[in-house]
């Protein structure tokens, strides 16, 4: 016998390429700026998340990771991984999927890839945060390792921000070259810089988004001027940083969720009670972001749950009117919710056959 799913059966699923239909429809720089918009919104209701550090899974090899939330209304969680060594064998090193869930019912309401979203959310949560921290008058950015999330980095600070000087550099002069073809004819003045000193150089704001897992320094105390705005991207689990710790110590450090950012940060070179900013709270209007032209502001960037939250709640509602996606038959729906078994069963038998024997 024939399954047919009910409509309560079938959970929206966004494919890889649905995903990049859905950004081609709307447009990428519209698509981050109203990204951002969601994340605002929720960080401005923080305080009715559930709130837990991601479960991480480390290995040599990297980590796998699931970010799990909810506002009482939906529950989200992301299956993510990391895995720096991965492009040696032509695959991604952050790859993704998310799941939307009713807490009403704890039926599914959306399946997505979230490599793609991913990278999105990470970049529109960047601009985010340099919104509410950066000098008012920043044009120029430096990204310093110019793989998979540049691009998207550059865009969104463009959409945000109205960034249209950006500054390159990567130990491999390849990416840069490749990231400066990609953002060709956005309106960007692109610069590929042979040191990261270079990079800097003349910078309001400084994004590092490097990709090995090690304490490394990618910038030193010495380049790191008054008024900057550091967007730190790179280190974002135990073992893993970016920023030399004399850095930290002059600058007012932002973060998105304390528990998680002092074990996977930059501030995990820090003492445990070493002072820091929730970003929600600057958001939110209940502390301070910049408080003088000439401090030195670190958004020490991790990726928390709610983003990704934010994220899937945003494609859900853009399904409505860019329906790209596909219907999956995921639930059982037995007519009598009380016999699953009696669903199988049936589904095994032959099509009965007419009384004539026809």
């Amino acid at each position: 016998m024939a399954h047919a799913p009910s409509e309560l059966a079938l959970v929206p699923f966004v494919s890889v390429e649905n995903m990049m239909r859905i950004v081609h429809a709307v447009g990428i720089e519209r698509f981050l700026a109203e990204l951002a918009g969601y994340i605002e919104e929720d960080f401005r209701r923080w305080e009715r998340f559930d709130k837990t550090p991601r479960i991480a899974s480390h290995s040599r090899e990297g980590v796998i990771e699931l970010m799990p939330t909810s506002d009482g209304e939906a529950y989200g969680f992301k299956y993510v991984n990391g895995h720096p060594r991965n492009t040696r064998d032509g695959r991604q090193t952050v790859t993704a999927f998310g799941v939307m869930a009713g807490v009403d019912n704890g039926y599914p309401v959306l399946i997505s890839e979230m490599t793609i979203l991913t990278a999105l959310r990470t970049a529109a949560m960047s601009a985010l945060a340099a919104k509410h921290l950066a000098p008012p008058s920043a044009r120029t950015m430096a990204i310093i390792g110019n793989g998979a999330q540049s691009e998207f980095q550059a865009l969104a600070f463009g959409a945000l921000l109205g960034i249209d000087r950006v500054r390159l550099h990567d130990i491999d002069r390849s990416a840069s070259e490749r990231c400066a073809r990609n953002l060709a004819g956005r309106g960007i003045d692109l610069s590929i810089c042979a040191t990261p000193q270079e990079a800097v150089e003349g910078a309001d704001i400084v994004t590092t988004v490097t990709a090995d897992k090690q304490y490394a320094t990618i910038l030193t105390d010495n380049m790191v001027g008054s008024g900057l705005h550091i967007n730190a991207v790179g280190g974002d689990c135990p073992g893993k940083t970016e920023l030399h710790p004399d850095i930290l110590k002059r600058s007012g450090i932002f973060v998105e969720y304390p528990p998680q950012t002092r074990i996977e940060g930059e501030i995990q070179q820090l003492d445990p009670d070493h002072p820091v900013t929730e970003l929600w709270q600057v958001i939110a209007g209940t502390a301070p972001g910049r408080t003088a032209r000439e401090q030195i502001t670190l958004f020490d960037s991790v990726g928390f749950a709610v983003e990704d939250f934010s994220a899937l709640r945003y494609v859900r509602a853009l399904l409505e009117t860019v329906p790209h996606f596909d219907a999956l038959d995921l639930l059982a729906d037995p007519d009598d919710p009380r016999d699953l078994f009696g669903m199988v069963m049936r589904a095994a038998s032959p099509a009965p056959r007419a009384a004539n024997g026809i």
